[in-house]
């Protein structure tokens, strides 16, 4: 007999339903959402999983890689289907959503989504953890501005180098004002220099990847979106075609602008991201479809 698993992974905890291929309910636990704990329940000799399935989430990708090694058939499910298909509930609990999950796992009501490799994921964290450090240097920045003009005192156009100079020649003979400048001053040139730590990092990568140097000759591509659309499509073999990349990138048809640069047509779409990598921002608005005049 074959059977099928929900699990509906929170934090702390995870809720899990086991029923069999006639949709009863042959067992439920609620377990830690550790991985030992789950194989615990689901390695049991007595079930022979046909599918296992969870909600796609923070620990999913940690907890579904631990599972496949394991061999164990995990689906990671797409989480709005999900969400679709569970709504109609009137009871929302742990408990309920999981015993929903092992029902959408049995009748094969469900929408699979891809988990990043390990590589994708590590330069994935890179690339968040760069780009919020350049968030946090880039309001630093701005709120100094914006402050120091109440009091008549302009920074001007400058770049990130000369900008800590320019603050301090503002506030030179005003000693207030140096007092309250000095620690975001401290704060910004702490960040800006792990800034560049990653963004080293980044380019020593981007080096050493034949497919972001490729993607490097295109015009307009530097480094940081070259690895951004690599992390992003990860595995291309997943897509069935071009034309479903453009929406992994949050990418809408609703506005198409044509521009011709020598003799490449280069088709760029915006107008509002609604789904996709957060981390993809960087992609979008560049090129979501290359091809050579004829």
């Amino acid at each position: 007999m074959d059977y099928f698993a929900g699990l509906d992974v929170s934090v702390k905890e995870t809720s899990v339903c086991i029923v069999d291929d006639a949709g009863k309910i042959v067992r439920e636990a609620r377990v830690a959402s550790e991985p030992e704990a789950l194989l615990q329940v689901l390695t049991n000799a007595i079930y022979r999983f046909k599918r296992v399935g969870l909600e796609a989430g923070p620990l999913s990708q940690w907890l579904y890689s631990v599972l496949v090694e394991a061999g164990l058939p995990v689906i990671c499910v797409e989480t709005r289907h999900m969400r679709a298909m569970l709504k109609a509930q009137i009871n929302k609990t742990d408990r309920n959503d999981a015993r929903g999950l092992a029902q959408m796992m049995r009748v094969g009501l469900y929408r699979p989504v891809h988990v990043k490799t390990l590589r994708s994921q590590k330069l994935r964290m890179l690339l968040t953890h760069r780009k919020l450090l350049q968030s946090k240097a880039i309001a630093i920045e701005n709120d100094l501005r914006a402050t120091l003009r109440n009091f008549g005192l302009k920074v001007g156009t400058i770049g990130p180098v000369k900008y800590e100079l320019r603050i301090r020649e503002l506030v030179e003979n005003l000693p207030d004002l140096a007092v309250l400048v000095e620690p975001l001053l401290l704060v910004r040139r702490v960040i800006r220099e792990q800034l560049g730590i990653l963004h080293r990092r980044l380019l020593a990568i981007v080096r050493d990847d034949d497919v972001c140097r490729r993607l490097m000759t295109i015009p307009g591509v530097g480094p940081v979106v070259a690895l951004t659309y690599r992390v992003t499509v990860d595995v291309p073999a997943r897509f069935r075609n071009s034309k479903a990349v453009g929406a992994v990138f949050g990418l809408t048809p609703r506005f198409v602008f044509l521009q011709q640069i020598s003799c490449m047509e280069i088709v760029l779409k915006g107008a509002g991201f609604i789904l996709g990598d957060p981390n993809a921002d960087e992609v979008a608005g560049y090129i979501v479809a290359l091809r050579q005049c004829v």
